[in-house]
């Protein structure tokens, strides 16, 4: 399959005068599951990779060389995001890898780009409470999407929170920053209820009756959702089964975006919400010629785009100033140049690559509509840079991340004037 996949962008380059280019290509991998339950999810992903690389081909290439794609598919395997990330540095030589979706997948890959000092573009909202030398992280931190979601519906009167995650560390990790920072609102404990199911759970009866009657006293409830993968979709039917509406318990979701929403009947579900830096329908010029792009290239206009197919956007792009900056595809001399990158993103405005590893972006919450898109209801005023500590765990309140010499520390801790280590 991975050989297959490299011939097909090859023929699709080479149809368009791409590899008029001279020299070795520059390797890129794309590490996303493309079978098990984050294919929902991830296959998007490795298409959008694909276009990017022919693009970026069509325009010249990388330092004059042309780009060649290798995929691979870990198949919703942990330990084995681990293995084909060796394989591709070792064994395919890529400069970069662009890929993981799920927390755990991250965690089990960040070993061997530390040991082999490669470089991973990671595209998807996380839990924070990281920044590793050789990860840029061009999805949402806590910060960009999870306080300021709960924010919102506590600002529309909502009292009661039901939080609802996957079970892995970034649902678990997520809630432990939302449960101090509810509290520190004012939420009393009793008023917060986690609820945790595995990856794929289907039967979700029991635990939707549970919500319905948690918000069921009166008092203004929510669903604050960590699920990941193809659970959402039974989840969102089950709602929609027992007629539990918006306007009764809004769901405010984390990893719901447009290409989930796709396999679900959208009708009953019109209102819920999600909460992301980015929406197919953002009303720019930039992301009209992104989507134009996107369904030239995939040859259907049914195909949707989502925020971690921005997030990929913004960091390929990144990665290809940088490596252009450097004048190598040498990972420390780009890892230096990263920081204090600026790219266009796909809402009309530029997002920059702090020396923490994290971006700046805006945070958008979105209403489902009956199309399956979402109409923006609250964005913030300008871009948020992401905070990879959180002030509101007492542990990582007072840390810091900054890879720029002299400090060059991932967490540097303020109050004793140290660094903790590789992270």
């Amino acid at each position: 399959m991975k050989k297959l996949l490299l011939s097909t962008a090859f023929c699709a380059a080479a149809a368009t005068g791409a590899l008029a280019q001279e020299g070795e290509p520059i390797r890129v991998g794309i590490l996303h599951s493309l079978s098990g339950t984050m294919a929902i999810s991830e296959t998007t992903l490795r298409d959008a990779m694909l276009m990017l690389i022919e693009q970026q081909n069509e325009a010249g290439g990388v330092l004059g060389r042309p780009l060649e794609a290798v995929v691979v598919d870990p198949a919703s395997d942990w330990p084995r995001f681990a293995e084909l990330a060796r394989e591709l540095i070792e064994g395919d030589g890529v400069a970069a890898v662009f890929g993981c979706w799920t927390s755990v997948s991250r965690k089990s890959v960040l070993p061997v780009f530390e040991e082999l000092n490669s470089i991973l573009f990671y595209p998807v909202q996380y839990e924070g409470q990281e920044s590793q030398r050789n990860v840029f992280y061009t999805g949402a931190a806590p910060n960009q999407q999870a306080i300021p979601a709960v924010d919102y519906l506590l600002e529309n009167g909502v009292e009661r929170f039901y939080l609802a995650g996957t079970d892995y560390v970034y649902p678990r990790t997520t809630n432990q920053i939302l449960e101090a920072y509810l509290q520190a609102q004012g939420v009393a404990p009793e008023d917060i209820i986690v609820n945790y199911t595995p990856f794929g759970h289907s039967d979700w009866q029991t635990i939707v009756s549970e919500i319905r009657e948690f918000g069921s006293t009166g008092r203004p409830a929510a669903v604050v959702s960590t699920i990941n993968g193809d659970a959402n979709v039974p989840f969102y039917n089950e709602l929609a089964a027992q007629g539990i509406s918006a306007e009764d318990i809004p769901v405010i979701a984390f990893s719901v975006g447009e290409e989930e929403l796709a396999g679900i009947d959208t009708g009953p579900l019109v209102g819920h919400l999600a909460a992301w830096n980015y929406f197919m329908s953002v009303d720019t010029d930039e992301n009209a010629d992104f989507i134009d792009a996107w369904h030239a290239y995939i040859g259907s206009e049914d195909r949707v785009t989502n925020d971690p197919m921005e997030a990929h956007y913004i960091g390929f792009n990144m990665w290809v100033e940088a490596v252009e900056a450097a004048g190598t595809t040498d990972a420390d001399a780009v890892i230096d140049a990263l920081v204090g990158v600026a790219v266009p993103n796909l809402t009309g405005g530029i997002s920059s690559m702090g020396a923490n590893h994290h971006i700046t972006k805006p945070v958008l919450i979105g209403e489902i509509q009956e199309d399956g898109q979402f109409e923006v209801v609250w964005e913030t005023a300008g871009l948020v840079l992401g905070d990879e500590w959180s002030d509101f765990v007492a542990d990582s309140a007072p840390l810091i991340s900054d890879w720029r010499a002299p400090l060059s520390c991932g967490n540097f801790n303020t109050e004793t004037g140290t660094c903790g280590g590789s992270e």
